[in-house]
């Protein structure tokens, strides 16, 4: 009505002209479509196929269809006679189809984008188990397909899907089962879709409070607005209503102020909706008084459909008006009036002719919007969300609380004020739609076997893996050089560590090392001192001296394993370390010999006379050297030790090192040495109970006890630990070991040596030698 009359008023729009229109009621069943359609056609109240009745008035275009199956029907008939048919419902591809539907066009927008613009908002809530509910016909059927596409991409998932009809609604069964199972549903977030009439079975208000807490997205097609004497529509209160973005109509609040059944007598749907809306009582006689007279109008009626201006059907409606005036525009423009005859003061205007102009029709309308009818160039529509929100005081508001644009950049699309949106639920708060818990950080999702992907379990990450996120699908691995804090959502840098001069075990490892070598320097110059002296020549002084300078420089090695690894310590210190024990070792095993060839050389005629000089030890500790010293440059040429930085040993620390490179080599220079003592022990112990006086096998065969106990003690040790302490662990050997060769053998001489000088007298020894050992003078003599 409205548009008609801006049409009429509009000299620049067909002048010279008017329009006017008839209005039909359409019914939910195909039959009495038909017959609606059929009086349309004949005219007068008549159902005469093709025949018409109706001499002046006859209507060219019918705007129509507020829903597919009522364009289906209708176009069935419709087409028969070429009549154009605007439908002003959804946006159904079905009628976009030339061949099936050539007659029908479509106001509405392309609303393809809904289920995307759905699922975007059901992301930004982080809602991800969702019920869905829906008509059950085509629209219904491909909305339910898409949505449930799009859900799927985006990992929301569907709790349950019901379909519902007006037929179904004569069912209590199925109806209290349905509202049943939506209460009972874990879900708190519902989509429903479709149209008010396909929808008529959720007739909630029946039912008071059953769904309060349910938080509902809907299209503005769906009419949820509360009716006059229904009280329940509670169970709606906190909806987001999906409504197509249109804009402000200048002049149509002032007149829908001005609107009232005695302007229009002759709208009957007019008069039924006054009283509905006024709540007028249907008793004859009472409709003239208060707001109930004809002449009332509707700016005394606290209704938000004046705040709200239009809606975006009523836009669709006023849009399909102009649509056809413009066409009609176009069309006198370009034939000469003659091609129409002319019924008295009406022009008759054959409808099929009207087709050409609407398939190429685009024009702005009274807001400058274009608008093109071409099936191939249907326009994305926009979407305001608003917010349904009821009052206690029975009045009801649409609150616009954000935008969705589907062709704008992801990410920038979907605009909401959380602040502005009124939720059903008593906290205030969105509410919470989750088949899971929610995983924190620290966590992640397992999948519960047989359920939807929605449905998880909450597993602590692994060991030096961290989430920073919550419902992480994955936990993700901390860098070698990061570890993750105790709540594992955050990785921390590892402290870099080694077995520094700074720390307590370095200083005492290295302040132990310093003394010994000291106390074997002082040993020496002991020996040096008294190099003259019978029981320092007795145990052959030059092997005594090589002995104690070996073993001052393993302790002093020792100080290679402490400090911050270099290329040069980590090739120095093992195989010094294996030179210098060998030195040591090898000069204790020619100790050895050289006591046995010198008690065998007392025997008459033996040959190991020629043995007993002083090459012959020197040869000894020489060639087991040499042999170590070759096995050490063939480890360090072919694959030579190297620094290295250890992440894995120490959760919290980066532990610095050295790689062996060769762990085969490494533990051949330890074995050489091994066989070395064993035999050095061997001898040894068969020459214990020589003399003691000048015999120091007793002493070698306890040295070598304790050597041989320390090296075997520290493989499985050395094997054990990791990082730094397995550079303390042969610190510790080193020390152990040097300490028990440097007391064993040489600690007995030195306090004959200092504290009893007059043992050390040639003199002494002959009477001790000759009293316990008889014969034994030349074997003096030569020593």
């Amino acid at each position: 009505m409205f548009a008609i009359e801006e049409i009429n008023r509009n000299p620049n729009l067909l002048p010279n002209i008017s329009l006017g229109f008839h209005i039909y009621n359409t019914y939910h069943n195909d039959e009495r479509i038909l017959e609606s359609s059929l009086m349309w056609l004949s005219g007068q109240g008549q159902t005469i196929p093709n025949y018409s009745c109706e001499r002046q008035r006859k209507s060219v275009v019918v705007i129509g269809g507020a829903t597919s199956e009522l364009t289906f029907s209708m176009g069935t008939l419709l087409e028969l006679y070429k009549l154009p048919q605007i439908s002003y419902g959804l946006f159904d591809p079905l009628i976009t189809d030339p061949l099936q539907f050539p007659s029908v066009y479509q106001m509405a927008p392309s609303d393809t984008s809904l289920p995307l613009g759905m699922v975007r908002l059901m992301l930004h809530f982080k809602w991800t188990w969702v019920g869905l509910v829906a008509s059950d016909d085509s629209r219904g059927e491909k909305f339910l397909r898409d949505l449930q596409e799009e859900m799927a991409r985006n990992d929301v998932c569907v709790a349950f899907i019901k379909k519902t009809t007006a037929r179904k609604a004569s069912n209590k069964d199925f109806y209290y089962y349905f509202l049943l199972s939506i209460r009972v549903s874990s879900a708190n977030v519902f989509v429903i879709y479709g149209d008010t009439n396909s929808l008529l079975s959720l007739v909630f208000m029946e039912n008071p409070y059953v769904l309060v807490r349910k938080v509902w997205i809907t299209t503005s097609h769906w009419d949820i607005a509360k009716k006059p004497g229904y009280i329940y529509f509670d169970n709606f209160h906190g909806a987001l209503i999906f409504s197509d973005q249109t804009s402000k109509i200048p002049g149509f609040k002032d007149f829908l102020k001005t609107v009232n059944p005695a302007r229009h007598p002759e709208d009957i749907f007019l008069k039924n909706f006054w009283n509905s809306a006024f709540g007028c009582p249907h008793i004859h006689g009472k409709e003239d008084e208060g707001v109930c007279s004809s002449n009332a109008s509707l700016d005394t009626l606290s209704l938000s459909s004046l705040e709200n201006m239009m809606s975006d059907q009523s836009y669709t409606v006023y849009t399909a008006v102009y649509a056809v005036a413009w066409a009609l525009h176009e069309m006198f423009l370009v034939r000469s009036e003659m091609e129409f005859s002319i019924d008295g003061d009406n022009r008759v205007v054959p409808p099929w002719k009207l087709h050409s102009f609407l398939k190429n029709l685009q024009f702005n309308n009274s807001v400058g919007k274009l608008v093109v009818l071409d099936k191939k160039r249907h326009s994305v529509a926009n979407y305001d969300v608003l917010n349904y929100v009821t009052f206690s005081n029975d009045t009801e508001v649409l609150i616009k609380v954000g935008e969705f644009m589907p062709e704008a950049p992801l990410g920038q699309d979907l605009t909401i004020h959380e602040h502005a949106i009124t939720w059903s639920t008593w906290n205030k708060k969105p509410p919470q739609s989750r088949c899971s818990k929610v995983c924190g950080p620290g966590f992640q999702k397992k999948a519960q076997e047989g359920r939807s992907v929605c449905c998880f379990n909450c597993d602590p990450c692994p060991d030096m893996h961290i989430s920073n996120q919550t419902d992480a699908d994955q936990c993700v691995k901390c860098p070698e050089d990061q570890y993750p804090n105790q709540g594992r959502n955050q990785c921390l840098p590892k402290m870099v560590t080694f077995l520094a001069y700074e720390e307590p075990l370095g200083i005492a490892l290295a302040s132990t090392a310093a003394c010994l070598s000291l106390l074997t320097a002082l040993v020496l110059w002991v020996f040096v001192r008294h190099k003259n002296t019978p029981i320092v020549r007795a145990n052959n002084r030059d092997l005594s001296n090589i002995l104690l300078i070996s073993l001052f420089f393993c302790f002093l090695c020792s100080l290679l394993f402490i400090g911050h690894p270099t290329a040069a310590h980590c090739l120095l210190r093992q195989t010094t370390f294996g030179v210098m024990f060998t030195v040591a070792v090898s000069s204790i095993l020619a100790k050895t010999i050289i006591v046995v060839l010198a008690f065998r050389t007392t025997r008459p005629g033996s040959r190991s006379r020629k043995w007993m000089g002083s090459r012959a030890p020197i040869s000894v500790v020489f060639f087991c050297t040499l042999f170590q010293f070759l096995l050490c440059g063939v480890w360090l040429l072919l694959s030579p030790p190297f620094p290295e930085a250890d992440t894995h040993s120490d959760r919290e620390h980066i532990i610095l090192g050295c790689n062996e490179g060769s762990l085969i080599a490494f533990y051949f220079v330890l074995s050489y040495m091994g066989v070395l003592a064993l035999a050095s022990f061997a001898v040894a112990f068969f020459v214990r109970n020589l003399p003691d006086r000048f015999n120091e096998a007793k002493y070698i065969t306890f040295s070598m006890l304790v050597f041989c106990s320390v090296w075997v003690s520290f493989l499985p040790a050395y094997q054990s630990t990791k990082g730094k302490m397995m550079a303390a662990v042969e610190i510790f050997s080193i020390l152990s070991s040097s300490t028990g060769l440097l007391a064993c053998i040489f600690i007995p001489k030195c306090y004959v040596i200092l504290l009893q000088p007059h043992r050390n007298t040639k003199k002494s020894l002959k009477n001790n030698v000759n009293a316990n050992y008889p014969g034994i003078c030349s074997v003096n003599k030569k020593l």
